[in-house]
């Protein structure tokens, strides 16, 4: 009787904490515009943090490794510029920038590792967003040189509906990763939580093929979280002990609504 009492108290413990270990972690680097078209929409905000995104829950993000802009060819220093803020209990980080002329902006964030003691491993997400700026959005098939990993689109990331097929290629150390995993989340907003009929769907998962090639179609319009996550080739220590480490190249696309058409102005 004893023994079943024990299993049975294990096995509850086990259902308890499989939502906690579903939860998927992503870097994330959210603008207040994907695409500034006029000048009165140029000073844009873009906020970092470490998130579950579908449910909204957060954890803390220490202050990042560094924060680069790469735009026309150059490559600009964001991190001195980053600020603390709060989203809800945890920490985050805010930055106010103006974009001045026509280009596409690809900002890039590296988080500092973060042990994650449920996976018993470190955590470093490379993130990635672009925002082009007065319909110059030239570039965005191109890698970013030295990233240790990200997903080069190969369908243009700034013109996007809900119903799109994305197509991403993998890349860790600048080559294709064959057979690898992306994760894939929906963010709802600020404030909001998104609804799922059980708890495996709010993570989609899918593999890339032999040319580090994967496809996504969005269902719903907003920001979506794709995390292509490998394993790195070295263990970081804590507390005494070499961990593995996983590396994520985080990309967050903006799926726009598809609106019916209206009547032309007469002529």
């Amino acid at each position: 009787m004893k023994n079943h009492k024990l299993a049975l108290a294990l096995v509850v413990l086990a259902l308890c904490l499989l939502p906690a270990l579903a939860q998927a972690h992503f870097g994330m680097l959210i603008p207040s515009a994907p695409t500034v078209m006029e000048t009165k929409d140029a000073d844009i905000t873009l906020v970092a943090k470490f998130w579950h995104p579908f449910e909204n829950q957060g954890m803390n993000l220490e202050k990042p490794q560094s924060l680069k802009l790469y735009v026309d060819g150059e490559t600009k220093d964001l991190l001195p510029s980053l600020k603390t803020i709060k989203e809800g209990a945890f920490s985050a980080w805010s930055l106010n920038y103006k974009i001045t002329k026509p280009g596409l902006n690809v900002f890039v964030l590296e988080p500092k590792p973060y042990f994650e003691p449920q996976e018993d491993k470190f955590i470093i997400h490379y993130t990635k967003v672009y925002v082009d700026a007065f319909g110059d959005n030239e570039g965005w098939t191109e890698p970013i040189k030295d990233l240790k990993t990200e997903i080069v689109p190969l369908v243009n990331p700034n013109a996007l509906y809900a119903g799109n097929t994305f197509v991403g290629r993998v890349l860790l150390d600048g080559q294709p990763v064959k057979g690898g995993e992306v994760e894939i989340e929906w963010y709802p907003g600020p404030g909001l939580q998104g609804q799922a009929p059980y708890e495996s769907v709010v993570t989609q998962v899918v593999l890339t093929d032999d040319q580090g090639l994967f496809y996504y179609t969005a269902p719903a319009v907003g920001w979506w979280g794709f995390a292509a996550l490998n394993e790195a080739e070295y263990k970081l220590p804590f507390e005494g002990k070499d961990r593995e480490v996983e590396l994520g190249g985080v990309l967050w696309l903006y799926f726009h609504e598809f609106k019916p058409a209206v009547a032309s102005p007469a002529k």
